[in-house]
């Protein structure tokens, strides 16, 4: 879970009322940004959170580390999904027709900007189709390309 948020307190409390378990202590970023990990998340969960900080946040859920599925909001609803190690998903049998590049790579941009981060395009459409080993690898390089201060 990646999302702005006044204090590392304030944003375990608010993950926790929005429906998320399992959260570790989260790691501050320039600019206010925080990345959390957490066990599981509602179905609901990142709605409720983006609406109670009133910031954009971007959720990766890792499936045994091999596929990340990867959600994103911003407090005005608009968002985008995408997923992380494509090739391996195959091998889970994920329908990747869920999950279009294009679509995704115009929703991170669009998502980036209203963040008011600066994007790097190209280098999201590769942490999107790229592959390997780990998919945490790929989310990391997917919070860069996104420009999230201090990500890598």
């Amino acid at each position: 879970m990646t999302t702005r948020s006044t204090s590392t307190g304030e944003l375990i409390r608010l993950m926790r009322a929005a429906g998320f378990t399992g959260i570790d202590e989260s790691r501050v970023l320039a600019e206010d940004w925080q990345v959390t990990d957490f066990a599981e998340a509602g179905r609901r969960s990142l709605a409720n959170l983006v609406q109670s900080v009133g910031a954009p946040a971007v959720m990766v859920s890792f499936l045994d580390s091999d596929v990340g599925f990867v959600e994103a909001l911003t407090p005005d609803g608009n968002g985008w999904e995408g997923l992380l190690n494509r090739e391996t998903a195959k091998s889970y049998e994920i329908p990747l027709e869920r999950f279009p590049v294009e679509s995704a790579v115009a929703g991170a941009i669009a998502w980036s900007v209203v963040a008011g981060l600066t994007p790097d395009e190209e280098a999201v459409r590769q942490a999107l189709t790229g592959s390997a080993l780990f998919a945490e690898e790929l989310s990391s390089a997917l919070l860069v390309a996104l420009g999230l201060p201090d990500a890598a």
